[in-house]
């Protein structure tokens, strides 16, 4: 068993059993062992263990509940999400991607006002103005995508999606400049076709539209 070997010990305490959650010792929703199971275990008093599950408690993993114990809720720290997704490769983010986009092009075609439509037009606009740079064409290919989403009404989405940009603008830089070409005619079309799917309130269209989109995109990276 690893134990504690340096400070600050509830620091320590805490990603250990972090560790353990992720690996799986203990399942969602399950009761960890008490204090005086866990400090002999991990060579600590049961102070620094109290201190760790307050840290993990405020990192959204465990919850104590008065006179049952202390349960698992998550099976990884919340705040740890983003920095998977800057591990991820493209070809996950881009999937990753799909499932969130698919779903709000979907949602904004029913849900859209009339503001976010014409904050969508905006965004379409600027992403046709600003297609010489690599750079600045996928910062305006990104703020449209994100006035999808922002306009499907769903915050979890929003968020899913704010948390894949600087991951998926790093990557989309790397691949244009390696491809030798971007923002041409035929793809900005596509984004018209989607807006203008948005625009006539059908959802089918706009999630088709989308998910193929970025199926061509996961198509055209090189093989791993």
């Amino acid at each position: 068993m690893t134990t504690v070997r340096r400070e600050p010990l509830a620091d320590q305490a805490a990603e250990l059993l972090l560790e353990r959650i992720r690996s799986g010792e203990w399942a969602l929703g399950e009761k960890l062992p008490g204090e005086t199971t866990l400090a002999p275990q991990l060579g600590v008093g049961r102070s620094t263990i109290r201190e760790a599950i307050r840290q993990l408690a405020g990192r959204g993993v465990l919850a104590t509940r008065q006179g049952a114990g202390v349960f698992v809720i998550a099976l990884d720290a919340p705040g740890d999400w983003t920095q998977k997704v800057g591990r991820a490769d493209i070809r996950a983010v881009i999937e990753a991607r799909g499932a969130i986009e698919v779903e709000a092009a979907a949602l904004a075609a029913a849900r859209r006002s009339p503001a976010e439509l014409r904050a969508l037009k905006r965004a379409l606009e600027a992403r046709e103005a600003r297609r010489e740079r690599i750079d600045e064409h996928v910062d305006t290919d990104a703020a449209f995508h994100r006035a999808i989403v922002a306009a499907a009404h769903n915050p979890i989405l929003l968020e899913m999606f704010d948390s894949f940009t600087p991951r998926s603008r790093e990557a989309m830089i790397a691949m244009l400049r390696r491809r030798g070409d971007h923002g041409s005619d035929a793809d900005h079309a596509t984004h018209h076709r989607l807006y203008d799917a948005i625009a006539a309130g059908d959802p089918a269209v706009a999630a088709a539209i989308t998910r193929d989109h970025l199926a061509s995109l996961a198509a055209g990276l090189p093989l791993a």
